[in-house]
């Protein structure tokens, strides 16, 4: 486990510490015929070395190495396919990461991957599931007939509320599987405070009880979906 670590710590210090924006746009214009992409190479294998400290791992280090250049070369190539410029760097990123978990757990991959699977709480994976996505849906059943009657505010970010609500359900869930309960009550009271000069600069009742019952739906469902965890 300490090697995946040493190797995932060298990557974000790579990819996201000593990469300089100029050389990604060099990198995004030359290709593969880019020297940053390269210099960009070498240093993940020099920081592979480093925090593995031991030279008897060098294969590791140079397989890590060799195989993100192939990866970030196939990200070159294939990011104009994307309209969502996103989707690529979570590929490319997910694709590092996996192979740094290959490369770490060679020696018993199955196994170490097997247990890993076996391990895992899904009763808790199941509960943070629901707070997502499905949550968001079940809200907007529920509030479907109200915010009928809500003039749309077209200088808000396109679904901000959705995503703010699966943000603040995740924490919820998180206090309450900790056992810190009364941060639940200063998570409702900060969203009261951000949400108070909107509101009263709008004067709008109606907006006010609408954000009122959707943010009690919210914390409800997530609250539910913790003491349906911790029960």
């Amino acid at each position: 486990m300490l090697i995946f670590i040493k190797l995932l710590l060298a990557h974000l210090v790579g990819d996201f510490i000593l990469q300089p924006t100029r050389w990604v746009l060099h990198k995004q214009s030359n290709k593969i015929t880019s020297k940053f992409l390269y210099l960009h190479v070498l240093l993940h294998f020099v920081l592979y070395m480093l925090l593995l400290w031991n030279l008897s791992l060098w294969k590791i280090a140079v397989t890590v190495a060799v195989l993100h250049y192939v990866i970030d070369l196939l990200k070159l190539y294939t990011n104009d396919m994307f309209k969502n410029k996103s989707i690529p760097f979570f590929i490319d990123q997910a694709l590092h990461i996996l192979v740094i978990y290959c490369c770490a757990f060679y020696t018993d991959l199955y196994s170490h991957t097997l247990a890993l699977f076996e391990n895992l709480d899904w009763y808790l994976i199941t509960a943070i599931v629901f707070v997502t996505y499905p949550a968001s849906i079940i809200m907007g059943k529920i509030l479907e007939g109200m915010s009928n009657q809500i003039e749309t505010d077209h200088k808000s970010l396109p679904n901000a509320g959705k995503y703010i609500g699966i943000i603040e359900r995740l924490f919820v869930l998180i206090f309450i599987v900790i056992g810190r309960w009364e941060v639940i009550g200063l998570l409702i009271a900060a969203k009261s405070v951000f949400r108070f000069n909107d509101l009263k600069e709008r004067n709008n009742r109606k907006l006010t009880e609408y954000i009122l019952i959707g943010t009690l739906v919210s914390f409800g469902m997530a609250i539910l979906a913790g003491l349906l965890y911790i029960s």
